[in-house]
């Protein structure tokens, strides 16, 4: 299966309640995957690239037809394999098991490197797939909005002692697929944002899908703007085009300081994740091709700049954190020996969210409908109430996301409130109240799917950052329990080498056997999150761990029944 560069007609997932596959969970399979390639959520579609540098859909497109093909005649009680975004086989298994597994660039260890990874993705033996990409649960850039939103609510609690950003001001740069949710979740928490990119596309469509408020043509103009809302405490977003590594080091130079400084480039991938100092993307790719060496050295030597600068910021009172792009990991290699001085975003925001089973819970309208969703918010602000902070999110999404694809939405929920919120919607497709079934999913970023130890488990309290038995264990307890589909991947978020990480969905389709599935797949992904940071000594997820429905042999008893 040798991958092509031909251009296909723009992919979009099929709407409505009729099935053209033999199940619904097939079907959500199928509409998610084509999803993942509309043209208006993925960043290069004709090369089936979805997101995140290089992060794929599928191997190729005759891999991709194949997987289309397979799908629409699955039979209920089959299973699809899918290694690294190629179908390997069908095997029979029964109704209540995946209709797919998948395992996306896992390699052996001694060999999981760029050197050894890349050119045998080159051959077409495997494929890189991101996290969501390869695993068909991309939203867009919502998917990373909400994280993001999470982050800096936790963030100005914690720094700044107050509920937002209001009166705070934030640089930051790139405005690709994940680093686009940047000036939206600043402004929905109140703050001013100043966006650099060295990409005009990419801060046009911001601007066009009301990511981004307005763009400056000069730095001057966009530090009066930025730091005359936070004067005003008035919410505003300003992209700048321009490259991090000249404006970081020019605000040193100015003295001027942010109160938050953080940058989410495609910096895990450096080959076409960072564009270096006096380059625009089209002359960078000029002289990837050229002299790769040389545009490898320039990359760093880009690189090395913005983290000095972010290092000189910090130790001016900015508040800076690595957003898990692998930029400290690139700086250091760059010879920024300090680089690690910048401290990740989730030992420093998000682990008390995860240490009790919290993490970024999604759901997708199959039927293509906007109202699915609006439905769900309605049944979320009236049967999650006493969550105040979940329910000011799903009001400020309502009124300012902006959907790519079928229509979906995002959440930070936790240990037992994912269960309860998928029966609720299946209970919603039942009466009809939905026009069709809804595809609920999460990011494989979340309580204990993932071993990342420049992310999600950089700093465990017990220091098992690097131990990857957990993920494993997620995506085989997921299988058992009866998800839709599960996949297993290596490399996404912080590049080849430095993370296992595991996903799933289930199709909520209103029948009494998802109602079981829903009951064990939503309650054990996240309560294997509690165990494993209870495990890793965390009091936070013991008392969690303490009233649950599972037990974790030696630490908490067997539940009783009705428990």
């Amino acid at each position: 299966m040798a991958d092509s560069d031909e251009r296909r007609e723009p992919i979009r997932a099929p709407h409505g309640p009729s099935l053209g596959c033999r199940g619904w969970s097939q079907e959500g399979a199928l509409r998610l995957l084509m999803n993942n390639l509309d043209p208006d959520v993925a960043r290069d579609p004709a090369h089936l690239i979805v997101y995140g540098g290089r992060g794929k859909a599928a191997r190729n497109w005759a891999a991709y037809d194949a997987i289309v093909s397979t799908l629409k005649v699955l039979g209920n009680e089959e299973t699809l394999l899918v290694q690294s975004g190629k179908p390997v086989g069908v095997f029979p298994t029964h109704a209540e098991a995946p209709r797919v597994l998948i395992s996306n660039a896992m390699m052996v260890p001694h060999w999981a490197t760029d050197a050894e990874f890349w050119p045998l993705e080159a051959r077409g033996l495997t494929m890189y797939g991101q996290m969501t990409a390869g695993s068909w649960i991309y939203i867009g850039t919502q998917g990373i909005l909400q994280g993001t939103y999470e982050t800096l609510a936790s963030l100005a609690r914690i720094e700044f002692g107050q509920p937002d950003l209001a009166g705070k001001w934030m640089l930051t740069s790139g405005l690709g697929e994940m680093g686009g949710a940047q000036p939206l979740a600043v402004t929905m928490l109140g703050g001013a944002a100043l966006i650099v990119d060295v990409d005009p596309r990419a801060i046009g469509r911001r601007l066009g899908n009301g990511y981004l408020d307005r763009e400056a043509g000069t730095l001057d103009e966009a530090l009066a703007l930025v730091r005359g809302a936070a004067a005003e405490r008035r919410p505003l977003s300003v992209g700048l085009r321009a490259n991090a590594a000249e404006v970081y080091p020019e605000l040193v130079r100015r003295a001027v300081v942010p109160d938050i400084v953080s940058d989410q480039t495609a910096a895990h991938d450096i080959d076409v994740g960072y564009i270096p100092v006096g380059l625009t993307p089209e002359t960078a790719s000029t002289l990837r091709a050229s002299d790769h060496t040389a545009y490898l050295s320039a990359v760093r030597t880009s690189i090395a700049l913005e983290a000095r600068a972010i290092l000189e910021l910090r130790r001016k009172g900015t508040k800076a954190f690595d957003y898990g792009n692998n930029f400290r990991t690139q700086a250091r290699e760059a010879g920024v020996a300090d680089a690690f001085e910048i401290p990740g975003y989730v030992p420093a925001y998000i682990r008390p969210l995860f240490a009790v089973g919290s993490g970024p819970f999604r759901w997708v309208a199959l039927s293509g409908d906007p109202a699915d969703i609006a439905r769900i918010d309605r049944m979320v602000l009236s049967e999650f109430a006493e969550r105040s902070d979940l329910c000011r999110w799903i009001r400020l999404a309502a009124e300012r996301v902006h959907y790519q694809g079928l229509p979906a939405r995002i959440c930070y929920m936790g240990y037992g409130e994912r269960e309860r919120f998928g029966h609720l919607v299946n209970d919603l497709v039942r009466s009809g109240a939905l026009a069709a079934p809804i595809a609920i999913g999460r990011d494989h970023h979340d309580t204990g799917s993932v071993a990342s130890p420049y992310r999600e488990t950089e700093r465990m309290k017990d220091g098992s950052d690097a131990i990857a038995d957990w993920p494993i264990l997620n995506a085989l307890l997921n299988a058992v329990s009866g998800a839709s589909w599960v996949s297993v991947h290596h490399g996404g978020g912080t590049g080849i080498g430095n993370s296992i990480h595991a996903g799933l969905v289930i199709v909520a389709d209103g029948t009494t056997q998802t109602d079981r599935r829903i009951g064990r797949v939503l309650h054990n992904d996240p309560g294997l999150g509690v165990a494993r940071h209870t495990d890793a000594g965390y009091e936070s997820s013991l008392a969690v761990a303490k009233s649950a429905r599972f037990w974790i042999p030696g630490t908490t008893e067997r539940p009783t029944a009705g428990r």
